[in-house]
């Protein structure tokens, strides 16, 4: 009799415990469908196969802004070249160097080093030409030096000449105021220079009785040279002879 009083209680309990149980998981089953998706209106309202407004939508064309230059739609693209070679310029004017390629980094080193070699050769050329200029200074100053060292030699040899036409025209009058037949025989002694130095200088007619004095042969040498001097033709030779 108590066990069949015991069966009972042990089923209604395990009714009681399913109850409970499946209590539980309909709860649980239904905080996620009311907190884990959540329909806005504006989506529920959104026709089937059409992606809701700012999700995957396409990109708007572009329109030209205010400061941008018309577009004109006749104008033929450019060559891939120049594309090319405005991107690479683009580019190098970045500021970013993660967006240059290897071939245009060594293309900007090989440019750093050519206007270095540039910058050095200006440097070179410039240093060259202030050593030309503090040379040619020296030069003009050399030129100017020489040019004062002429002068005042030149004006030493023309007071020394002065000096020795003063002298000359002393001994022309000595020799003028001497009896001819001293001065013949002293004429006859000097060497051929200096004689004829002293008998240019005098007067024809206090030289001819001096030469009248002196050796035949003295005199007609005295004579010959006195010709050639004076550029006279000399008797039975061809003029300048």
């Amino acid at each position: 009799m108590s066990k069949i009083r015991f069966l009972p209680v042990m089923i209604f309990a395990a009714a009681l415990m399913l109850t409970v149980r499946v209590g539980n998981i309909w709860n649980d089953v239904g905080g996620l469908l009311s907190g884990g998706v959540s329909v806005t209106p504006a989506a529920a309202q959104t026709p089937a196969g059409q992606p809701p407004a700012g999700q995957n939508a396409p990109p708007a064309p572009a329109t030209p802004g205010a400061g941008a230059p018309p577009v004109d739609p006749l104008a033929k693209p450019l060559p891939a070249p120049v594309r090319d070679k405005q991107a690479i310029a683009a580019r190098m004017l970045s500021d970013d160097p993660t967006l240059l390629t290897q071939s245009e980094i060594d293309l900007l080193q090989k440019l750093a080093a050519r206007r270095e070699a540039l910058d050095k050769r200006a440097q070179e050329i410039q240093m060259r030409a202030g050593l030309l200029k503090a040379a040619e200074k020296r030069i003009d100053k050399k030129v100017t030096d020489f040019k004062i060292l002429k002068s005042t030699i030149e004006g030493l040899i023309k007071k020394y000449d002065e000096q020795q036409t003063t002298k000359l025209q002393s001994l022309v009058k000595i020799y003028e105021n001497m009896k001819p037949k001293d001065a013949a025989r002293i004429f006859e002694k000097l060497d051929m220079d200096t004689l004829l130095l002293v008998a240019e200088r005098m007067k024809e007619r206090k030289l001819a009785p001096v030469m009248a004095k002196m050796n035949p042969d003295k005199a007609r040498e005295v004579t010959v040279q006195l010709a050639r001097l004076r550029n006279l033709p000399v008797p039975g030779r061809p003029p300048g002879g």
